[in-house]
């Protein structure tokens, strides 16, 4: 069992400290930089996904692209039919939902191994990502959202909040996006601390053992797979709502493989470690973007290798292993 970094007095102040930062950045941050620090999150958003589904149910989805860019279209297809407002925003949530209940049934209730689960979710990914492509032209519409093809749909409507009418600005969506990362994360700690969240681990640990002990091991993975679907569909929906255009580049391989990469890099078997792997990983993607000397998919790549030989744990259980170590060297 790993040793938590900080006891649950420090967890406490981390989380009012969390929410001061994300209320009170607005307000000395000028707007490049908040923009910058809202994707930022969101990313984060879609890496806290992968960590529960992969890191905790064992389940190694090389797709959770999909689950982001379902959530990304359905935000935009319902914010142009009826409106940029709750329904919305519960659509993007419940069609990457759905869509993974309904692909996690196939391959849970199937038996499929884990290593062609992985298969068939970057399958699916790179089914959607052609599928997105080829609706070029006005006879691919849903209501009156045009898909767009390769282009995309540009001009989505930016989310009002219940009660207003006007749409949030660039320190609202900051806030909003902050808040609900920050509530993902909590309450996905606490799904962990409930029976369900126990027998997921179990299930991770020995799925037959599990199931030998009356567990429905398909069941949880089927659970598993579909939060984390939802949570990949939020991260979607704001993203949409930051650049307020959406384009088959959500259902990529590279941004597949950038999401297996924060993971690895993060820590797998914790929530917030690939969360730290994501904003390192993005922070250093924008900033080698401004040059032409070295091409950043191989500095991606050498990164990964890395990481993979020397800190094959990831950031956040290595410096847990060193914190406990250090713990245990001060005991008399």
């Amino acid at each position: 069992m790993q040793t938590p970094l900080l006891p649950r007095w420090g967890l406490a102040a981390a989380g009012v400290l969390a929410v001061a930062g994300v209320v009170l950045a607005p307000l000395v941050t000028d707007t490049f930089a908040l923009l910058a620090f809202t994707v930022y999150l969101v990313m984060a958003m879609l890496a806290l996904s992968l960590a529960f589904i992969w890191g905790f149910g064992g389940i190694l989805c090389f797709g959770q692209a999909a689950f982001f860019g379902l959530g990304a279209y359905a935000y935009a297809i319902g914010a142009i039919n009826f409106g940029p407002g709750a329904g919305a925003l519960l659509l993007a949530i419940a069609v990457p939902a759905a869509f993974a209940a309904l692909l996690g049934y196939f391959m849970f209730y199937g038996r499929i191994s884990d290593v062609y689960l992985g298969v068939i979710t970057l399958a699916v990914t790179l089914i959607l990502f052609n599928l997105a492509n080829s609706t070029s032209g006005p006879q691919y519409h849903i209501g009156q959202a045009l898909l767009g093809g390769f282009n995309g749909i540009p001009s989505i409507p930016t989310l009002t909040l219940p009660g207003q009418d006007a749409p949030l600005e660039p320190e609202g969506l900051f806030r909003l996006v902050g808040l609900l990362l920050i509530v993902a994360y909590v309450g996905l700690r606490w799904l962990l601390r409930t029976r369900f969240g126990q027998v997921v681990v179990a299930v991770r640990e020995n799925e037959r053992r599990a199931e030998l002990l009356g567990y429905d091991a398909r069941l949880h993975k089927l659970a598993v797979f579909a939060i984390g679907g939802a949570i990949a569909g939020l991260a979607g929906c704001l993203y949409a709502n930051w650049g307020a255009f959406v384009n088959p580049g959500v259902f990529g391989l590279a941004q597949s493989a950038q999401i297996i990469i924060w993971v690895i890099v993060g820590g797998r078997g914790t929530l917030i470690g690939p969360m730290i792997g994501c904003v390192a990983i993005q922070w250093m993607v924008t900033a080698l973007g401004g040059q032409e000397t070295v091409d950043t998919g191989l500095v991606l790549g050498v990164v990964l290798a890395l990481f993979v030989m020397l800190i094959p744990r990831g950031i956040a259980p290595t410096v847990a292993g060193w914190f406990s170590r250090t713990q245990k060297a001060g005991q008399p």
